[in-house]
């Protein structure tokens, strides 16, 4: 029988994070590179110049066809309709009673027909693409689990564009657009989104070209970064991450992304959605003495309890950080919250987000 290790998928840059050294963790069915140098150095590499991430784990979804346009318009939250040709947007699959399958960002690609690019949670995947799928019929729309096309590399930071652009056939793409450039000589889909907070571009590449582009970024001063980082990245951001800020348990309303949701149209799940009421909200707080905040932590407050969704050591601000649902009641930033550490009392405070702005 094999091990687990054996059964893990690897991306195709999994022999350079080997021989750099990463720590290699399993990870939603990958064995994927935590960190290389050390969570702290590589978050703050990303801040003050620029990093690379193999996030070929992710999936994606390719929609397509005279119905593609009205069919993701029906199944994502966002306005579809708004989405012009090379544009991007990021959205939520629900299920009919409001709850979140996953979090997408949707790509509106060139062709002579509707052509869309959906790019998923790599622990989502599967369902999602299956969701998709079921809901196809009635619609003049194929739909095609495009996970095996790319290898996907997030070059993010402060100088992530100029590095990426020294090696880059053409002009890359402004924030939340998508283009085609080559890049090292190899034709990818280059976009212009990310999340850690920073600017950068996400590039999607045919799998066998995938090492020699991560070759080139890394003569050209970026520095590979682990999961463990970007975590810290998108906290410090207040990026949600599925499973510990969004899942099937909680809404977008809840979440505090209604801005994501398109008013008045029947989406799937806006109709559970169009006069809910939050008994709870998700919101950034920060420590405002000692410890380091976990998932599942308690969280007492004036108006009642809470729990902690994501919670880290800020490498930027060098305290305990975290994003929580708390009582709406209590979601206003500046209220003062106790956080159980391992049964010790920690004071914090609700903050605005993000917790950390470049």
């Amino acid at each position: 029988m094999p091990s687990a290790a054996e059964t893990l998928r690897r991306t195709p840059l999994h022999d350079r994070h080997a021989a750099a050294g990463a720590r290699l963790v399993p990870f939603a069915g990958w064995e994927m590179p935590v960190q290389y140098e050390g969570v702290r150095q590589e978050h703050m590499a990303v801040r003050e110049a620029a990093g690379v991430f193999d996030v070929s784990h992710m999936g994606q979804v390719e929609t397509s066809g005279p119905d593609a346009e009205a069919f993701l318009q029906r199944l994502l939250s966002n306005d579809v309709t708004k989405l012009a040709e090379g544009g991007a947007q990021y959205a939520l699959l629900c299920r009919e009673d409001g709850g979140v399958l996953d979090d997408l960002f949707t790509y509106r690609l060139p062709g002579d027909r509707p052509r869309f690019l959906t790019v998923t949670n790599a622990s989502n995947h599967e369902g999602d693409y299956a969701w998709l799928a079921e809901h196809a019929e009635g619609f003049n729309v194929e739909v095609v689990d495009a996970a095996e096309r790319y290898a996907m590399l997030a070059v993010q930071g402060l100088t992530a564009r100029a590095a990426v652009a020294r090696i880059a056939g053409g002009e890359l793409p402004a924030r939340m657009r998508t283009a085609t450039v080559a890049i090292a000589g190899v034709d990818c889909l280059v976009c212009g989104t990310g999340y850690t907070g920073e600017d950068g571009v996400e590039i999607m590449a045919p799998p066998g070209h995938a090492g020699e582009i991560w070759d080139a970024l890394l003569a050209e001063g970026v520095v590979p970064v682990g999961l463990g980082a970007r975590d810290t990245l998108r906290l410090e951001a207040c990026f949600h991450l599925y499973g510990n800020d969004l899942s099937l348990d909680r809404n977008p309303i809840e979440a505090g992304l209604a801005w994501a949701c398109k008013p008045d149209t029947d989406f799937i799940g806006a109709e559970a959605l169009r006069d809910f009421n939050p008994a709870q909200l998700l919101v950034p707080f920060a420590f405002t003495g000692p410890g380091i905040p976990r998932q599942d932590n308690p969280v007492s407050t004036a108006h009642g309890e809470g729990v902690v969704t994501s919670g880290s050591l800020s490498p930027c601000l060098d305290i305990g950080i975290g994003m929580a649902y708390l009582p709406a009641a209590a979601a206003t930033p500046g209220t003062p919250i106790e956080v159980d550490v391992r049964g010790k009392r920690r004071a914090a405070a609700v903050r605005s987000k993000p917790l950390y702005k470049p």
